[in-house]
């Protein structure tokens, strides 16, 4: 079969050109979400079709090639992306039908029925600790429905759990951005780790004072700094020790653990002056807020006290942690690995060569083949899979009748239908980007600006995880690059490639795919647009925020830089 290269300057002959219509269908989506209010299906819809003209017209990707990276791309997004917030969904709906969901509400409000003190410790601490051991929009979709289940708005649950959810994204997945990041540079993992521990914890100094600035205003930042800064301090101090002089896979976890001893801790001793109550009166009418009152009649009215009611409240969650804990344990995770994961050739984008390995027919500006038209089929470990089994263990805990676990498992794919199109779709736009070389143009634009690419580094990044919704993907996408342009700018590599990752997770809150999860987890299918205008502007000003820490550390601040050993 014929081999494509991706040609970076295919517009006119022009880097720059050529940057500005590859941004098209990316700016097309934000724009007709944002300022037209056009529903997420059909912009994301939209998006990819100009995204496939643009392959097939400007880039010259050949029309099957771009049709195959289209249906490799909504594959993706079927499975692991949508496979994951399906099965979260539907852990929900179980607890929701046998009347626990509201039990666990009533718990959640037992710690602490401020907004405030629940933003932190359901979104930035929980939500770490998920971000840890599933990520992808496992954290976002199930602190959201905790926070609702106290009884916040959903719209403000969404808001809050998504903007969360970026000091934890960097080292979430046990690891995972690093790991993929350290595999395309070459950059040893441990130093990575340590360059990316010296910028997250910047981040994760402000999250949970914007967090209660989302809730209340100025007036809950004022009453409640002292827990936020605590959170804050205390999250990015963990996450700089553990990343720096432990190891990477478990950096998030000891990072929510602690917070979350000492957050609870310290409200043992000091409580915010006049909280901000949780009122189930004024919550919005969605379907999910409905649902939360959708209890079948046929299962008793729950009596249970002390113990069994803590345990029942929180069932589905503990099960989660304990599956996921299981699940990384080196030698099951080696088992589940040889069991479960299959590669092979994406049909007309690679194929077996003579020596019997895939090879891609796809190759970079530079020559090298593209390796994401070998696809990975992780079924047996994957998170959704994961979320399947935590889902029929707390089926059989509590006592769930088959009949009624299936009829909420297709409840949940029909609350699902609109949010399936779009992550579809936007992942089937991102791997024609990808693919068809669009997204490196637009990098390669970027990286070509000399000595000041330390200002354009997070950026990159912030594209990079826009685009896929992955710190993993984007790290993959741009790292090499981001290290290859930082060494002709004079610039440290470990410095630029750490960034790409560090930066990309403020671009996570605005991801199509992660506001088409935010939106379906609090029941506001079709409403990503109004979630997307009230965090793009948090996403931007945490973006500036970062890169004048990065340009910091590529000057006055450079020995936070760890060196590079031969």
């Amino acid at each position: 079969m014929p081999v494509f290269t991706q040609p970076l300057e295919p517009i006119g002959s022009s880097l720059a050109l050529s940057a500005l219509v590859a941004a098209i269908p990316l700016a097309l989506l934000f724009v007709l979400l944002g300022v037209f209010k056009v529903k997420a299906w059909l912009a994301a819809v939209i998006g990819l079709v100009v995204s496939i003209l643009i392959a097939i017209v400007g880039w010259g990707m050949p029309a099957m090639m771009t049709f195959s990276a289209t249906a490799e791309g909504i594959f993706y997004g079927a499975f692991p992306i949508m496979w994951i917030l399906l099965n979260a969904i539907w852990v929900y709906q179980l607890s929701v039908i046998t009347g626990w969901f509201e039990q666990l509400g009533k718990l959640i409000r037992s710690i602490s029925d401020d907004q405030r003190i629940l933003a932190i410790l359901i979104a930035f601490c929980f939500g770490a600790l998920m971000e840890a051991l599933a990520g992808f929009g496992a954290p976002v979709a199930i602190s959201a429905a905790m926070l609702m289940a106290a009884g916040m708005k959903p719209l403000k649950a969404a808001v809050v759990s998504l903007l969360a959810n970026t000091a934890p994204v960097a080292f979430g997945a046990m690891g995972a951005p690093i790991i993929a990041l350290s595999s395309v540079t070459g950059i040893d993992i441990h130093i990575l780790s340590q360059m990316a521990g010296r910028q997250t914890p910047f981040v994760a100094f402000v999250v949970p004072l914007v967090l209660v600035f989302l809730v209340d205003g100025m007036r809950g930042v004022k009453q409640t700094w002292p827990v936020a800064l605590v959170a804050g301090v205390v999250f990015g101090v963990a996450q700089f020790i553990t990343a720096n002089f432990i190891t990477v896979e478990i950096t998030d976890v000891i990072a929510a653990l602690v917070t979350i001893a000492v957050v609870l801790g310290m409200l043992r001793f000091w409580k915010p002056a006049n909280p901000l109550p949780l009122d189930h009166s004024s919550i919005e009418e969605t379907d999910s807020a409905k649902a939360a009152s959708g209890k079948l009649d046929h299962y008793p009215e729950i009596t249970a006290t002390g113990g069994k009611h803590l345990w029942g409240a929180i069932a589905p969650y503990a099960i989660i942690v304990a599956v996921f804990s299981v699940s990384q344990i080196p030698a099951v995770k080696a088992f589940l690995l040889g069991i479960g994961q299959v590669k092979f050739p994406w049909p007309g984008l690679a194929e077996i060569g003579a020596d019997g390995k895939a090879a891609s027919l796809i190759m970079n500006a530079s020559g090298n083949p593209v390796m994401t038209t070998v696809f990975t089929l992780d079924h047996i470990r994957a998170t959704g899979t994961l979320l399947l089994l935590s889902g029929i263990i707390t089926a059989i805990v509590y006592k769930i009748k088959p009949g009624d676990a299936v009829r909420a498992y297709g409840s949940t794919l029909k609350q699902l239908r609109f949010t399936i199109i779009t992550v579809l779709s936007v992942l089937g736009l991102a791997y024609v980007m990808n693919l068809s070389g669009q997204t490196a143009s637009l990098g390669f634009a970027l990286a070509s600006v000399g000595s000041i690419f330390a200002l354009m580094s997070p950026l990159l990044g912030w594209i990079g995880v826009a685009i896929t919704g992955s710190d993993t993907s984007a790290n993959s996408l741009f790292g090499l690059l981001q290290a290859t342009a930082a060494t002709q700018a004079g610039l440290s590599p470990v410095l630029m490639a750490a960034s790409n990752s560090s930066g990309g997770v403020m671009g996570k809150m605005v991801s199509p795919q992660n506001l088409a999860v935010a939106a379906a987890a609090v029941g506001m299918m079709n409403k990503e647009g109004e979630i997307f205008r009230k965090v793009v502007g948090w996403s931007l000003v945490l973006l500036a925020y970062f890169t004048v820490l990065v340009l910091l550390q590529a000057g006055p601040l450079a020995w936070m830089v760890p060196p590079v050993t031969p």
